[in-house]
């Protein structure tokens, strides 16, 4: 007995095929189903669960010949799980990469906003000379003070 083996080419770049899934034009989707930020929304998230449905952009409304690249899938609202609650752990951790973002490694400043730091690769006040407002970011830590 002989086992005969079966070769298939398979295009790991290519789209996943969508028409497993039921297509909705755009405010056409039924009740029941809820897009992920409609679910965040609600304090939901999906679960886990797979996408029933998706949802065609407002741009593809007119033109139902062209093909969607801004798909919104839709999940079923009865099998979403609640959010799960921000830990100390997940806050601590998120700052941290926040503040990596919005220091100045020149000045060591902390901004309100995110710097350019790929291109620029320090505050404008550091890179071009152009001054910051004072209430736009937060005074460096202070040098250690203590006598020991």
């Amino acid at each position: 007995m002989s086992v005969e083996t079966v070769v298939v080419d398979v295009d790991p770049y290519a789209a996943a095929p969508t028409s497993t899934i039921e297509t909705f034009d755009w405010q056409a989707s039924p009740d029941g189903l809820a897009t992920r930020r409609q679910l965040r929304a609600l304090g939901l998230r999906p679960g886990g669960h797979d996408p029933v449905a998706q949802l065609r952009c407002r741009a593809c409304l007119t033109r139902p010949a062209r093909t969607c690249t801004r798909m919104a899938y839709l999940y079923r609202i009865d099998l979403a799980l609640p959010v799960r609650p921000m830990t100390l752990a997940k806050e601590a951790a998120l700052d941290r990469a926040m503040a990596q973002r919005s220091t100045c490694p020149k000045c060591r400043r902390r901004f309100h906003y995110c710097l350019p730091l790929r291109t620029v690769g320090s505050c404008l006040e550091c890179a071009e000379g152009i001054p910051a407002d004072p209430n736009s970011y937060t005074a460096p830590p202070a040098g250690h003070d203590l006598a020991a």
